[in-house]
């Protein structure tokens, strides 16, 4: 019972609020509606009806006392009970009620039950008037009477004047609540684009407590970025100080006679280079580029077109949409899908690259004929300095475990991410890039 309910209640934090505002005020408008209707409408109808057939039998004695005479008495006895009496000799079979009308069935009722000679009524024909037949020893009579002498009059206004002041105060609330209410929305949406490498301006307002939470964000947001400038700069500041004995370690080897140690030495420095680069290009992806409207199919016919100037063997998907376009920092989209590419390459014989557009955005997708990576490995691959070599073909070259940390790492700071699966159609690894629109 409790699931279902929550399951039928809204998502969104307006309309719960709505809900919270409104549903009060229905059930107690509804409680009060009914409940007066029932113990105030219904018995004061009872009681007015009640005195109508007590003056019905009156009329219906006057009647019996000279059913064949003259109606002059009759006529002056309904004056006095101030209605209108005739005889109807063709009285209708069944009575007549609008359907909104609900004090006109308790009328009915009492007058089916106190009143045996009762034939019909009539409350639908005229707004402000009742027509009443009753049989009596002289015939059918037509007894037409002020609506207010059977039931209470209007009692609709209750309904409409309850409906109404609900409806207004309802509709006050909800517009206070909705000012209240902003502030938290503007947060959110701060936070969303945070979350998706975008910085929004951001003020806190609203109540004490929406303001403290403003501000924990916006302390939040500046020791994060400062930590990202922080760790950028230290890579470059480390990987910058380490080129230059790298440099001279270059030129002393070039200085050497050629042999098998000086051979050994050159490779280890290429290796540290191609570390330092990897270090470069890791702190490269964490730095603040601006958010810009890119057309990702172009950016994906890009780097297949560099893959294939060095000389890597990729191809671009036959079916692609037109134009695509998404806010993205277009470097490290780039320098993703090349680490993604050149992985592709290093591991495999052919790569093939296609865009998708998928639900949560849009995805980029390198598939490959490799051995692709285990199921049980793929976390540990988007991670840091992770080598995962054994898994793959070591007769290509070895990295230095930065590539998808890379990858992976954009794709955060757009609020994406990746995803590394199976290639159904080639039998290798499917790395999906998942950017947002």
């Amino acid at each position: 019972m409790l699931s279902w309910l929550k399951e039928s209640l809204p998502n969104r934090l307006y309309a719960r609020a709505a809900l919270i505002l409104v549903a009060p005020v229905v059930v107690l408008t509804l409680a009060v509606t009914i409940a007066f209707l029932q113990r105030h409408f219904e018995e004061v109808t009872q009681q007015l009806t009640h005195g109508v057939v007590l003056e019905a039998r009156v009329l219906q004695q006057v009647a019996s006392v000279n059913p064949l005479g003259s109606s002059d008495q009759l006529m002056e006895m309904a004056e006095t009970l101030d209605m209108i009496v005739t005889r109807d000799p063709d009285p209708p079979a069944q009575s007549d009620r609008p359907f909104y009308d609900i004090s006109g069935l308790v009328v009915i009722a009492t007058l089916r039950d106190e009143l045996p000679e009762f034939i019909a009524i009539d409350l639908a024909s005229e707004f402000r008037r009742v027509t009443i037949w009753v049989d009596s020893p002289a015939g059918p009579l037509h007894l037409n009477m002020d609506r207010e002498r059977v039931s209470a009059s209007n009692p609709h206004q209750l309904v409409l004047i309850t409906l109404f002041v609900g409806g207004l105060m309802s509709l006050v609330s909800y517009v206070f609540l909705r000012n209240q209410l902003r502030p938290i929305k503007r947060l959110s949406a701060a936070a969303e684009a945070f979350g998706k490498g975008r910085t929004l301006p951001y003020k806190p307002a609203g109540a004490l407590e929406v303001r403290a939470a403003g501000l924990a964000f916006l302390d939040m947001r500046d020791r994060i970025e400062r930590q990202i400038e922080q760790r950028t700069l230290m890579l470059s500041g480390v990987s910058h100080d380490l080129r230059t004995p790298l440099t001279r370690m270059k030129l002393e080897l070039s200085m050497l006679e050629p042999g098998p140690e000086v051979d050994a030495l050159e490779r280890d420095l290429t290796e540290m280079e191609g570390l330092l680069e990897a270090f470069l290009e890791f702190s490269k992806s964490a730095s603040l580029e601006d958010m810009v409207e890119h057309d990702a199919v172009k950016v994906a016919r890009d780097a297949v077109s560099r893959a294939v100037r060095m000389g890597q063997t990729v191809t671009l998907a036959g079916e692609l949409p037109e134009h695509v376009n998404l806010p993205m920092r277009h470097r490290a989209v780039s320098r993703s899908l090349d680490n993604l590419i050149g992985n592709a390459a290093r591991y495999a014989k052919q790569a093939r690259v296609s865009v998708e557009l998928i639900a949560e955005g849009v995805a980029f997708v390198v598939e490959d004929d490799g051995p692709g990576i285990p199921v049980d490995q793929r976390d540990e691959a988007a991670k840091p300095f992770a080598r995962l070599d054994r898994a793959r073909n070591q007769n290509k070259g070895s990295g230095v475990g930065l590539g998808l940390a890379i990858v992976a790492d954009i794709a955060r700071s757009h609020g994406g991410a990746l995803k590394l699966l199976d290639s159904v159609e080639l039998g290798g690894l499917k790395a999906v890039l998942v950017l947002p629109r």
